[in-house]
């Protein structure tokens, strides 16, 4: 489990980070996270940059990317925009093909995954040679802030059935911010054939399969500051239907 304590690992200046932010209507999100992508890594000194891969969202999210661009550089904030709506796993691979980055960093773009976790994802990576570093919210100091009752019993309910009926060896199998080696998470693409909350499950389950390593850091979850959750019914019936299909096949 990663230490809150900061080591002073030597830094590889070969290393680059490429940050995948799949966006669908986060037009007042979307500048907050990105000044605070800029801010910690800027601090910490590694080499990085944001691809944002927009799902032709209705509410101008790409327009206030294309400003955000012109305020950053092109080199830091790289637009990968795409008609429609598609998925995140096929955002995921579409963002892939345009990271120069031997690392791939994804992470949700409404402020729920704070930037300041990154470094310590970094370091437990350089500390362990890990494939993966996964933020868990159900493992040391980590935890959920800002959903109701109903929200956290079923996040606490499917991690559970996961637990029961993967036994993948990873606290956290739903959450999406996530460290990959660039060359691990093309792998796994590969194989995961699961969509929606499912994807981020079977990336986990695929992963223990290939003998990939994997590292947690404790991160703490808050629930979106602007804008509509996209949990509803038909995505937990989903979700239950991609574990049964986990279950028979892994």
């Amino acid at each position: 489990m990663a230490s809150r304590k900061t080591s002073h690992l030597k830094r590889d200046d070969s290393d680059k980070y490429s940050v995948l932010l799949p966006t669908y209507n986060e037009r007042e999100n979307l500048p907050l996270i990105v000044w605070l992508l800029v801010k910690y890594f800027g601090e910490s000194g590694y080499n990085y940059e944001i691809i944002v891969i927009d799902d032709g969202s209705p509410d101008g999210t790409l327009e206030v990317a294309e400003q955000l661009q012109k305020i950053y550089g092109e080199d830091k904030i790289l637009l990968r925009p795409r008609a429609k709506k598609l998925g995140l796993g096929t955002a995921y691979i579409h963002g892939m093909k345009h990271a120069t980055g031997n690392f791939i960093l994804i992470m949700d773009a409404d402020l729920s995954h704070h930037p300041k976790f990154i470094p310590e994802f970094i370091q437990l990576q350089k500390e362990g040679n890990y494939d993966v570093v996964s933020g868990t919210r159900y493992s040391g100091d980590g935890g959920v802030y800002g959903w109701d009752l109903r929200r956290k019993l079923i996040s606490r309910g499917a991690n559970f059935l996961t637990q029961v009926l993967l036994r993948p060896g990873a606290s956290d199998l739903t959450g999406s911010f996530r460290l990959y080696k660039k060359e691990v998470l093309e792998s796994l693409m590969e194989r995961c054939v699961s969509k929606g909350y499912v994807f981020q499950m079977e990336m986990i389950v695929r992963a223990r399969q290939l003998n990939y390593t994997i590292g947690e850091v404790p991160i703490s979850f808050v629930d979106r500051v602007y804008g509509e959750s996209k949990l509803g019914g038909n995505e937990i019936i989903s979700f239950v239907k991609g574990l049964l299909t986990l279950f028979a096949t892994t």
